[in-house]
């Protein structure tokens, strides 16, 4: 394997092997570094509609049909008394053979998927290899970056670019001091999985459910295939240790009772006796570039996951990079300003989202008191929860904040000459 290539990424999931396997298709020599050995677990399950367009162009979207994960086609929203709405169908928006057909994938092996459609379309994927610094030369430019292998060999590799992929640990950002928390979306999630729980049928089987506690508290539920289910919990940690609880599992099994819905769900069900716990929900980079450096997916920015928006999030990036790095590498031109356009698309992409959860998060807000005084903000409301980010929103917005204050854009995401 050559230490010299046009990319080096950082990071194997959907974001780092989405732009692995654009460029790798243009014939660039692309290296991805990825620390841990696939197939591995992680959360992130729930694929929204609009995750369409980027599985479309990198071709996946015939494995995704051939594949067993469980077919998503709405989502519903349960109170704690247990009172459920009818599932919002994406058929009734969208064209059922496209666009209004998701999943709920299991990561391992989605994530497993597209990194062998990374190495399919002719990208280089060295897997059990941390990634321990940048390399920069005299003028602070990145030129490559600093890895560890599994036996603890230290190598050095080059490119013209390397992309931060690297996810929520955000590899660059923190390092470069570039990392910002939000300033409200600060949440706490634990996290479980349960077999044999009851679940709808016919096209209802895949379907989210967002199931609500106090304190703008909500539960995930994702039904997965082999009769698993993925159910979270996300809430304030103040809300989530109220009586002095830090035991994940306590606080997990206290807050099933807070929602008659998701207590009857889990009833017949199993728990496969591990819990998850993760915090610090919401945050972004200062800068999307700077001199040999790129960011995307989650080192980028991470979301709230109360939308389902960050697989999403991180093949769009990896589409719109992808397809940048490559106009770059053509003209020559890998300058941080080359890529103003994807920074502001995608920073745009995102605050839309922002938005709606800064909203969903608001004592006494609900969507539906905005659709009964403006109808025609239905369809704005559910063009965006579905991941049409970069339409204008200006109407919603300002239909929103007569109900609640909204949360200015971040200046943030802009590259760094």
């Amino acid at each position: 394997m050559s230490n010299e290539h046009d990319v080096l990424i950082i990071g194997g999931g959907p974001s780092g092997t989405g732009t692995a396997a654009i460029l790798a298709e243009y014939g660039h020599r692309v290296l991805v570094l990825e620390r841990e050995k696939f197939p591995r677990y992680h959360i992130g399950e729930s694929l929204i509609p609009f995750t369409y367009g980027p599985l479309e162009r990198l071709g996946l979207i015939p494995k995704m049909r051939k594949s067993h994960f469980m077919k998503k086609f709405s989502v519903s929203f349960v109170q704690p008394d247990g009172k459920r709405s009818q599932p919002f169908y994406f058929f009734n928006r969208y064209d059922r053979e496209t666009i209004a057909q998701s999943w709920q994938v299991l990561r391992s092996e989605f994530d497993e998927m597209l990194m062998n459609h990374a190495r399919e379309r002719g990208a280089e994927v060295k897997e059990e290899t941390s990634v321990t610094q940048l390399l920069k030369d005299d003028n602070g430019k990145v030129i490559g970056v600093e890895a560890k292998g599994k036996d603890g060999k230290i190598e050095h590799f080059h490119a013209k670019l390397v992309i931060d992929a690297s996810g929520k640990e955000a590899f660059a950002s923190n390092r470069e001091g570039w990392r910002v928390g939000d300033p409200y979306l600060n949440k706490v999630a634990i996290w479980t999985y349960y077999r044999g729980s009851q679940r709808g049928e016919g096209i209802d089987e895949g379907g989210t459910t967002v199931a609500f506690v106090p304190e703008k508290g909500w539960f995930w539920h994702i039904p997965q295939h082999d009769d698993m289910v993925s159910v979270g919990v996300v809430a304030e940690g103040k809300y989530l240790t109220r009586g002095g609880i830090k035991d994940p599992e306590t606080m997990f099994q206290r807050e099933i009772g807070e929602n008659l819905w998701i207590k009857d769900r889990l009833s017949t069900g199993t728990c496969t006796g591990e819990y998850w716990l993760t915090s610090e929900y919401s945050r972004h980079s200062k800068y999307a570039a700077s001199p040999g450096l790129l960011l995307v997916g989650d080192a980028f920015a991470f979301l709230d996951p109360v939308f389902s928006s960050g697989v999403m999030l991180a093949l769009k990036s990896a589409v719109m990079a992808g397809e940048a790095v490559h106009a770059g590498l053509v003209a020559s031109d890998l300058s941080p300003q080359r890529f103003s356009g994807y920074a502001k698309g995608l920073r745009e992409g995102i605050e839309n989202m922002r938005k709606l959860v800064y909203a969903f998060y608001e004592p006494n807000f609900s969507f539906k008191d905005v659709i009964m005084k403006y109808p025609e903000a239905g369809d704005d409301i559910t063009d965006c929860l579905s991941g049409d980010l970069n339409k204008d929103y200006s109407r919603l917005w300002s239909q929103i904040r007569e109900f609640v204050p909204l949360p200015d854009d971040l200046p943030y995401g802009v590259p760094l000459s």
